[in-house]
């Protein structure tokens, strides 16, 4: 995990330390925005010109945002890769459709959309908001043409789905690395990121896509070839080998989750052997990659060759790295904005304002998803900026710790427009002007957000 080390005397006072964190989070959307440039590339380069300006020591710059880079990395890269292996392979053996096909059967007609919604919250454990959404619209255009209606009726929950797993629940790359720079335990976050999403999910995307396919009808797009039996999966799995892949990492993880829970309660002793063991095979890394051999074993090999499945495998990561980078650079932001001291300056400011932590984490992610469109960016350097602020208020738990990075998924989540690739994604996979996009895609994206930090924020209250 990213602990916040001790930092030297800051250079400048508190008031000098927050304008250079504006300036520096201002040229970070500038370079994006309006350059093109690279987010990575916009992040290394931010993070030296922000340790130059606050005077961090010469011979320790290059050591801060290694380190940064580094530790973020760590545990980013393991859980972002095995993901992808999952996801792909579950993609090409046709483990999608077979979800999809198998909750319609089970749910009905009449629940087309929420047996579809369903089936996108399951593949999406795995697999990303884009790859996911790509894999599943000839299977939402099937059905739409099958029951009828306008497309939205079935493409928005299945959407929303995607969306709110990629935000809110490991082992996507943004609250894995918002989890790891605040110091919140990821089994945690993967717990409270499914109690909180899974209703935000059926208020904000199911509920609103039921309406918004009453009020705006979409023919079905040509786009995609409109089926999805168009390619052959050859021997398919079946469905209860499909969810086995899907729940194994849970189960898993949850292993690790429980068990620390009972031991802090004092019902289990922590150095039991068979405890160590089942915690082990709980961590993220260790399960996911416990459930990538699964799937290999029992999905890859049966229907491809050795070579395939791994020619699959090494086809999930390219996709990836872009993403992975992009994490690690906000990691090595955060690294920087700790050794500066502008963290320590952006918690007496905190402090002196009394707005609580979790809401100015929700809104500094929100000012930051407007700007430059990125939710994993946002996530991010939101963590980030808040990582010093987050471990200089004490009294937090680690439940509080989970919430506030929910909170920050909620921020990164809302009113995605015309600068994130996801408002284009949608709008042209489902043949929506912009106009209908803004009204559809992003009145859908802003009650996600606006739910989710709402469940975060009354369960920190309570709890």
């Amino acid at each position: 995990m990213v602990f916040v080390d001790a930092v030297p005397e800051p250079a400048y006072s508190s008031g000098v330390l927050l304008g250079i964190a504006v300036g520096a989070v201002l040229l970070l959307l500038g370079l994006i925005i309006y350059l093109r440039v690279h987010a990575f590339i916009a992040l290394v380069l931010v993070s030296l010109l922000t340790a130059l300006a606050t005077k961090v020591p010469v011979a320790e710059i290059v050591p801060t945002m290694l380190d940064g880079f580094g530790s973020t990395l760590a545990a980013v890269a393991l859980l972002v890769g095995l993901g992808a292996m999952i996801g792909r392979l579950l993609e090409v053996t046709g483990g999608a459709q077979v979800l999809a096909d198998t909750l319609i059967a089970r749910f009905g007609e009449k629940r087309a959309p929420l047996a579809l919604g369903v089936a996108s919250l399951l593949f999406g454990f795995p697999i990303f908001f884009d790859a996911g959404l790509v894999v599943m619209l000839p299977i939402i255009f099937s059905v739409a043409r099958r029951f009828g209606g306008s497309v939205l009726t079935y493409a928005l929950p299945a959407a929303g789905a995607f969306a709110v797993m990629h935000a809110f629940v490991p082992p996507h790359p943004g609250p894995v690395a918002a989890g790891e720079l605040v110091g919140a335990d990821l089994g945690l976050v993967l717990l409270v990121g499914l109690a909180i999403g899974l209703p935000t999910w059926f208020l904000g995307s199911y509920l609103y896509g039921l309406y918004a396919g009453k009020r705006f009808e979409l023919p079905i797009p040509a786009l995609l070839g409109g089926s999805a039996d168009d390619e052959p999966v050859g021997n398919p799995p079946s469905f209860a080998l499909v969810l086995s892949i899907l729940l194994l990492p849970m189960i898993l993880i949850f292993l690790d989750t429980g068990l620390n829970t009972a031991i802090t309660a004092g019902f289990v002793e922590g150095d039991l052997a068979w405890v160590e063991a089942l915690r082990l095979v709980g961590k993220t890394p260790v399960a996911l990659l416990i459930t990538s051999l699964y799937a290999m074993v029992v999905l890859g090999w049966p229907r491809r060759t050795k070579s395939e499945v791994e020619k699959i495998f090494n086809d999930a990561l390219a996709p990836v790295c872009a993403i992975i980078l992009v994490t690690g650079a906000g990691g090595m932001f955060g690294s920087v904005l700790r050794a500066s001291g502008i963290g320590q300056a952006l918690a007496s400011s905190l402090e002196d304002t009394g707005l609580p932590i979790i809401v100015a984490a929700f809104v500094v992610a929100t000012a930051l998803r407007v700007a430059q469109g990125s939710a994993t960016v946002a996530l991010t350097t939101t963590a980030g900026l808040m990582a010093p602020a987050i471990a200089a208020t004490s009294g937090l738990t680690e439940l509080d710790l989970a919430l506030i990075v929910i909170a920050i998924a909620a921020g990164s989540t809302v009113l995605s427009h015309v600068n994130d690739s996801g408002f284009w994604l949608v709008g042209r996979f489902l043949g929506m002007d912009e106009k209908t996009t803004l009204k559809t895609w992003t009145v859908m994206e802003t009650l996600l957000g606006g739910i989710g930090f709402a469940f975060a924020f009354a369960l920190s209250l309570v709890l």
